[in-house]
C-alpha cells in the first residue's frame, strides 16, 4: 500500500499455526490479520484505525494481499523465473480464493520475518478475503491481479554490463512510470474502489474524477518512498533511480552516492522530486474530492499524504537521501502533530490545502487544483 514505507521486519515471528486448518475459523482467520498489520507496517497499522470498521477491515484485507505480493517481488532467496511464477499462482487465489497456496508454504518458511510468515500463511489472507462482500471482492481482485501481471513483468535477473555484475535498476523514466503504476497506482485504484462502495447516492458523480487522479495519489507516495530510501537500497544492492538520469548528469548508477558526484546526484533527485511534488499535488486534490461528510476516508488519505509531503519536503532541504545507507525520516514527534492537526484541519478543504502547504515548506510544494 501506498503508505510511507518501512523496512522488513528482520526479528522473528512467533504466532501459533493453526490448531485445526481443515475447519477453518473466520475469526481467528481475521485476528491473524489484525495481529500481523503492525508486524508488517507499523505506519499503515496506525493509519488504517482512521477508517470507519467495515473499511478497516477490507482495506486490511486487500493491504495484506498487497504486502504478500510484494514480499514475494521482493524475496532475495528467489530467482527471478521463481518469483514470476508465485506471482502468477497468487494471481489467480486471488481470482478464486482457496487454500491451495502450498507453493507458498514451500518458498517460504514462516520462521523468518513477519513478511515471510505472512507468505507461509498466506491461507489466512485469502480465506479472510473470500469472506468479504461481493462488491468489496470485485472492488479489490482485478488490482491485486494487475500488481501481480506488473511485478512479474518487472522481476528480471540483473542486468551485466562489460560482461561484470552491475547494479540492478530500472533503465529509462518510462520504466520508473511503469513500476510505480503497478506497485502504487494500483493500490490507488483499489482504495478508490472500496471507497466509492461507501459514498451516498448523491455524492456519486464525484467518482469519475477519483479515479481520474487515483493513479497520482498512488504514485506520489510511492516516489517519495524511493527518493527516501534511495541510499539505504543502493548500500543493499539495488536501485530504483533511471540509469537514464544519471547518465544525463555523466554518472552511473553505481557512483549516484560515490565522493565527488554530489552535485549530479541532486540535479538527480531534483527531478524525481520535482516529479513527486506534482503527483502529491493531485492526491491532495484527490483527497478534497471526498465530502465532509467522508471525514474519516479523508482522515486517512491525508495523514498518508502528509507523511509523505513532510519527508519530500525534508530531502529537497537536507540531502539526508544523499548520505550512503541513509535515508530521510519524520520523528516521531512530528508523527503525532502531523496526526493530530490533521484531525482538526480535515473537514475543510481550505485548511487542508493551507497545511499541505505548510509542510511542504522547502520542497516548493503547492495546493494544487482548487
Amino acid at each position: 500500500m501506498p503508505v510511507p514505507a518501512e523496512p522488513p521486519t528482520t526479528h522473528r515471528v512467533r504466532i501459533e499455526p493453526d490448531s485445526a486448518p481443515t475447519v477453518p475459523s473466520p475469526e481467528r482467520d481475521l485476528a491473524y490479520c489484525e495481529e500481523m498489520l503492525p508486524r508488517v507496517s507499523r505506519t499503515f497499522a496506525l493509519c488504517i484505525k482512521l477508517l470507519p470498521p467495515d473499511l478497516e477491515r477490507s482495506v486490511m484485507v486487500a493491504y495484506l494481499l498487497c504486502r504478500i505480493a510484494d514480499t514475494i517481488e521482493d524475496a532475495e532467496h528467489l530467482p527471478a523465473g521463481g518469483k514470476r511464477a508465485l506471482l502468477r499462482r497468487f494471481a489467480e487465489n486471488v481470482a478464486a480464493p482457496g487454500d491451495d497456496v502450498d507453493y507458498l508454504q514451500e518458498a517460504f518458511s514462516g520462521d523468518g520475518s513477519a513478511e515471510d510468515h505472512l507468505c507461509h500463511h498466506a491461507n489466512r489472507v485469502l480465506r479472510a478475503f473470500g469472506r468479504l462482500n461481493r462488491d468489496e471482492q470485485e472492488a479489490v481482485r482485478p488490482w491485486v491481479e494487475e500488481m501481480c501481471a506488473g511485478m512479474v513483468e518487472f522481476s528480471r535477473e540483473p542486468v551485466t554490463a562489460g560482461g561484470e555484475s552491475a547494479m540492478p535498476s530500472l533503465e529509462r523514466l518510462e520504466d520508473l512510470d511503469r513500476y510505480c503504476y503497478y506497485v502504487a497506482g494500483t493500490v490507488g485504484h483499489l482504495l478508490t474502489a472500496l471507497f466509492s462502495l461507501k459514498l451516498a447516492q448523491r455524492d456519486r458523480n464525484r467518482i469519475p474524477q477519483l479515479e481520474a487522479y487515483a493513479t497520482s495519489f498512488g504514485l506520489g507516495l510511492q516516489l517519495t518512498n524511493i527518493i527516501k530510501d534511495a541510499a539505504k537500497d543502493h548500500r543493499l544492492g539495488w536501485s530504483f533511480i533511471p540509469r537514464e538520469l544519471c547518465e544525463r548528469e555523466g554518472i552511473n548508477v553505481d557512483e549516484l552516492f560515490g565522493p565527488g558526484h554530489a552535485d549530479a546526484s541532486r540535479r538527480v533527485f531534483s527531478v524525481l522530486i520535482d516529479k513527486a511534488r506534482a503527483h502529491l499535488q493531485d492526491a491532495l486534490h484527490y483527497t478534497t474530492l471526498f465530502p465532509a461528510t467522508q471525514y474519516r476516508i479523508r482522515l486517512f488519505c491525508l495523514t498518508s499524504l502528509y507523511f509523505a509531503v513532510r519527508t519530500l519536503s525534508l530531502a529537497a532541504a537536507e540531502d539526508g537521501q544523499l548520505v550512503e545507507g541513509g535515508t530521510v525520516k519524520i520523528t516521531r514527534g512530528e508523527v503525532y502533530r502531523i496526526l493530530a492537526t490533521t484531525c482538526v484541519v480535515a473537514p475543510s478543504n481550505r485548511m487542508v490545502r493551507w497545511y499541505f502547504r505548510r509542510l511542504g515548506r522547502g520542497a516548493s510544494l503547492q495546493p494544487g487544483p482548487q
